[in-house]
């Protein structure tokens, strides 16, 4: 590990880990090559099946010839960086998609499984893909139903294929495997908009990549370990991190279908899991699980916070009842994710009071929006990160992506902090709106869209609020049209119809009048701290 001490400016919130990180020339498909190599006979992908017992496992061998003969019927029919979307949870077919379409030469284009018609036929229309794989129906949400209802709708989306039905996933691998290189775009991600229009995240080969194997390197993680993915596989905690992370030390995979405490619990216990990732709120379940039906634990030795603050009392409890150090990380999309984390030798003050030190290979600054100058260690400003992760733009938004990026390679995050003398940063805000509920990013401007399609809605404005279990909650607030009667149940029942369930306001309230600024806007943080007061109880 570098000597902080070496490379940080002491008068100015500014410091980096790129001393002695070398940042590889490596593809997906290349890093999969070379484990297959070197470690064919380790087990690198376990599924498990609805019910917590072990389905199916793959060798890295086996995972190489799979992935190749997937991604040869792929190249059949599809051109080099053509997109291909996967829409589904956590299942072995994903992980399988994602290094067939890596070989291939595809862009991977990472969906919600939660998604409404309206979401995934946006996606579909802005990603321009091409082909989409999908499963049946994920709890509850009729998803074969809705693709077919949008693939009638998009002429250029030429297949929607069953993942889950192998004659349909495995067609005749007679396709040609491209070359593929390291800066070529692996994979769209889509982020929620503060404009309501979420925004295609390009990330190349070298940023994925390497991002997780630099994480993994940060945390002393090991070599031929295993790791429980119960994050999931459309965001890039889960699909980067976690399946790259594990790819790329050599280590078993085993993604959870869906998040069940005692299910991860005796996942843990029966694969030897050594690390995994999660938001706060998963790892108080798996403390609640373990404390009320005790496994063997003594495998797992770290588990990955992102998302939220690390409160004290998880990481005691965490260490306690489950035995694993907690390292706290932060991170964005646009940075492939990550930006801080961090380390296995730092204190619970600095884990649950900071979000860590920049990443290996990742220059982290506190700037004066305003100045656009580096400020001094203790000030608050904008947190930004320049590194070999920044993405490679938003798909088809050179607007947005330049408001995004500053000439000088710095990724504006929209969060505000400060850094200390040793490189610890700390959030104390938000300059976007953003809401964090239970470790996922919710844009208020999304759901207000929303709300104003209703016809009793006259005006809208949609705010986090303090939860104790999620961190935040989603508030919306009302005024109506005149003579119509206030009517919540109605519209939480037209926003779920429309939006993934996360993002339905939980908490309703009819507005009379208006806080406004001096130029007419509605006043956000006075909504919340009136909310605040009135529920303080």
């Amino acid at each position: 590990m570098a000597d902080l001490g070496a490379e940080r400016r002491l008068d100015k919130a500014l410091c980096d880990w790129f001393a002695g990180e070398e940042v590889l020339d490596t593809t997906i498909g290349g890093a999969l090559r070379e484990q297959a190599a070197a470690n064919g006979d380790a087990t690198a992908l376990v599924e498990t099946l609805p019910d917590g017992s072990a389905g199916r496992r793959w060798t890295y061998a086996q995972l190489l010839d799979d992935a190749e003969r997937l991604a040869k019927g792929l190249a059949a029919r599809f051109c080099p960086g053509e997109r291909v979307a996967v829409w589904g949870p956590n299942i072995v077919e994903w992980v399988l998609l994602e290094h067939a379409c890596a070989l291939a030469g595809l862009v991977l284009v990472t969906v919600n499984p939660s998604y409404q018609k309206r979401e995934l036929d946006y996606v579909l229309r802005q990603s321009g893909a091409v082909a989409l794989f999908r499963v049946n129906e994920f709890r509850g949400n009729p998803m074969a139903q809705i693709a077919a209802d949008v693939a009638a709708e998009i002429p250029a989306l030429r297949e929607v294929v069953d993942m889950q039905d192998s004659h349909a996933l495995f067609t005749d691998p007679t396709g040609t495997l491209p070359q593929v290189d390291t800066n070529d775009a692996a994979q769209i991600q889509y982020t929620s908009g503060t404009t309501g229009f979420p925004k295609g995240v390009v990330l190349s080969h070298r940023n994925i990549a390497n991002n997780a194997r630099l994480f993994v390197k940060n945390g002393n993680l090991g070599e031929r370990q295993s790791t429980i993915g119960l994050t999931p596989l459309f965001h890039t905690m889960g699909c980067s991190m976690g399946v790259l992370g594990a790819l790329q030390s050599g280590s078993a995979y085993c993604p959870l279908t869906m998040f069940d405490p005692d299910q991860a619990l005796d996942v843990i216990a029966r694969e030897k899991v050594s690390w995994t990732l999660a938001v706060p709120t998963m790892a108080v379940a798996l403390v609640a699980a373990q404390k009320a039906r005790p496994r063997d634990l003594s495998s797992l030795k770290f588990i990955g916070i992102g998302g939220a603050m690390v409160a004290p009392e998880l990481a005691r409890a965490a260490e306690a009842v489950l035995g694993a150090k907690v390292l706290v990380a932060y991170g964005q999309t646009e940075s492939s994710p990550l930006i801080t984390s961090a380390r296995p030798g730092d204190s619970v003050e600095d884990i649950c009071t900071t979000i860590g030190q920049p990443a290996l290979g990742a220059e982290v600054g506190v700037f004066d929006p305003a100045t656009q100058e580096v400020v001094a260690c203790g000030t608050v400003g904008e947190i930004r990160c320049r590194s070999y992760a920044t993405m490679l733009g938003y798909h088809e938004n050179p607007e947005a992506t330049a408001e995004a990026v500053c000439p000088q390679g710095w990724l504006r995050t929209g969060d505000l902090g400060t850094m200390d003398d040793r490189g610890y940063v700390k959030i104390t805000g938000r300059v976007k709106e953003m809401i964090i509920r239970g470790g996922e990013n919710l844009f208020p401007a999304e759901i207000e869209n929303v709300l104003l399609e209703h016809p009793s809605v006259a005006e809208c404005a949609v705010v986090g609020v303090p939860d104790a279990k999620l961190g935040e909650a989603v508030a919306a607030f009302i005024r109506v049209e005149a003579g119509v009667v206030f009517d919540p149940e109605a519209l939480k029942a037209h926003c779920r119809s429309q939006i993934s369930p996360q993002k339905c306001p939980a908490h309703w309230q009819e507005v009379q009048v208006w806080p406004l600024t001096g130029s007419g806007k509605i006043r956000k943080f006075q909504l919340r701290d009136d909310w605040v007061a009135a529920n303080s109880a």
